[in-house]
């Protein structure tokens, strides 16, 4: 491992580059941006194993990682916020596919009105499109995120595509310590390809057409098969800590501190929360892994609790509550709250937390409240 002092975007290219995917079509997108800037100096200097493809949009980079990976190459992108609104279509056939692409999303808010900074609105957004999605709380996690999400994506027990999201600025510009490996070829093997159909010698079609029956079956197995991986998602994160010595809870969600009252949330605001837990006692509950949901492992942290208070950067418009709100509330049945925070990059100071938890005690059973 060698310690930089490095920005988050950099560090992420920095492992991609050792994950030596084939193919990496990029186009760039605030606050992405860096990623495929970096990306392209290894490619000039010589230091880039795979092939840029300099597409003239998101929907044509998404298009592109998939008929590299249905070719049988291990594929990468990165994008933010419109851009990954923009390959809305491609990500149903990415993952009707069982295509396993890996993608760095760095969290933006969508318009209007027009907003560059962080919330989770463009992910949230794409949580029912059959990928996996997994949150980073800081610039070291988000890379070890990277390096684990290939090896489950790629594991022929999963063959999904996979985000990792990372707060946008908050991790994407900012810059911190992180361990970078010199090298993962023991950890993370060369990908071999379950099945490469886009192959004239031995040909086949997939996700082309289909009725009825076998679109509403494949549809089952597609939501079969997210509920089946969570013991491989706990394996490799296992596998990854005895490796590199740093793990996170059990992979699927982290647990913090002790109390009668806990905090749910995720992402880099789950570290202003630790600090107020510090102070107040409560326990913070950070989904580390969103989809598949964590529910059976949820549902024993949250046993017991007098109360539980979900903070998000997100909305589900129509609900009344954020959409992490509403999983959760599916394996909990106290008293739950909902705070809306952060939207648009809207800063969530500690000071402001521990303003809006202190409203816990006062707030009726599903109630949702905004950041003032």
């Amino acid at each position: 491992m060698v310690k930089k002092i490095e920005e988050g975007s950099h560090a992420v290219a920095d492992v991609v580059r050792l994950l030596n995917p084939g193919v990496l079509a990029m186009y760039p997108i605030t606050p992405s941006t860096h990623i495929p800037e970096r990306l392209s100096e290894f490619e000039a200097n010589g230091e880039l194993g795979g092939k840029i493809i300099r597409v003239e949009s998101e929907f044509s980079a998404i298009s592109a990682v998939v008929g590299a990976s249905a070719r049988g190459i291990r594929a990468y992108t990165a994008t933010s916020s419109q851009g990954l609104a923009l390959m809305h279509e491609v990500l149903f056939a990415a993952s009707g596919m069982r295509l396993p692409i890996v993608i760095t999303v760095a969290n933006r808010a969508l318009s209007a009105p027009l907003n560059i900074f962080n919330d989770w609105q463009d992910s949230i957004s794409e949580r029912d499109s059959g990928w996996l999605q997994f949150y980073g709380e800081d610039s070291q996690e988000v890379v070890d995120l990277m390096i684990q999400a290939y090896k489950i994506a790629e594991d022929k027990r999963v063959l999904l595509p996979t985000m990792v999201c990372m707060d946008g600025f908050f991790l994407t510009h900012t810059y911190d310590v992180i361990d970078v490996p010199e090298d993962l070829k023991g950890f993370v093997p060369d990908y071999k390809p379950e099945h490469a159909f886009l192959d004239p010698k031995k040909p086949m079609t997939q996700g082309a057409w289909a009725m009825q029956e076998p679109y509403f079956k494949l549809r089952k197995e597609l939501e079969e098969a997210q509920r089946s991986i969570f013991p491989v998602i706990k394996e490799v994160h296992d596998d990854f800590a005895k490796v590199f010595g740093r793990s996170y809870g059990d992979g699927l969600i982290e647990v913090y501190g002790e109390g009668d009252n806990a905090v749910v949330t995720m992402g880099s605001f789950s570290t202003n929360l630790k600090v107020l837990a510090d102070k107040l006692g409560f326990q913070v509950i950070r989904i580390r892994c969103y989809r598949p949901f964590p529910d059976k492992e949820l549902a024993a942290a949250l046993k017991g609790k007098e109360s539980v208070a979900v903070f998000e950067k997100d909305v589900s418009y129509g609900t009344g509550h954020g959409a992490v709100y509403n999983d959760v509330r599916t394996v909990y049945n106290g008293k739950m709250v909902n705070f809306i925070v952060g939207l648009g990059g809207l800063d969530v100071p500690v000071s402001a937390l521990e303003k809006m938890y202190k409203q816990v005690p006062e707030m009726k059973d599903a109630e949702t409240r905004w950041q003032i």
